[in-house]
């Protein structure tokens, strides 16, 4: 199912992700790819993309892939996600249109569709995202480790 709309509705306007410009342009099948573009202002000493905008590509990205394994929009009511740890590990300056991509594992995508599914009321899982610029090189790789759960 796609549900990029609904991953676009939940995430482009978090206050964070709009400063960034924050844009979901995928998120079907427990797969999900978000972008930016750099936005000079937000840059650190060197030109890059601060560190808080990576980390927000890589929150967001990571979330549209967890959104993208819901058969409906409505099966995703009441799902609350929320980051319990991340890591980030920069390869290059991040500058420029920047990609973050996030494919869940087969085992993932089980472990998200029990919650929807209504077997348990709360999981664990970790989303591991790579960020590339307009040329395809990888300039950041990272992950969440989320605990996710739904509300009555």
């Amino acid at each position: 199912m796609d549900l990029t709309e609904l991953a676009r509705r939940l995430l482009e306007p978090i206050p964070a992700n709009k400063s960034f410009g924050l844009q979901v342009t995928r998120a079907k099948n427990g797969e999900a790819e978000v972008a930016l573009d750099a936005p000079p202002q937000l840059a650190n000493v060197i030109g890059s993309l601060h560190s808080s905008g990576l980390i927000a590509l890589l929150d967001a990205a990571g979330l549209a892939a967890i959104i993208a394994t819901a058969r409906t929009e409505k099966e995703f009511d009441g799902v609350i996600p929320l980051g319990a740890a991340a890591e980030l590990q920069f390869l290059a300056p991040a500058r420029g249109r920047l990609v973050a991509r996030c494919n869940l594992r087969e085992a993932d995508i089980t472990t998200v569709r029990s919650l929807l599914d209504g077997e348990t009321d709360k999981i664990s899982l970790k989303t591991t995202v790579d960020v590339s610029n307009s040329a395809g090189a990888v300039v950041c790789t990272g992950g969440f480790r989320w605990s996710v759960r739904r509300v009555s």
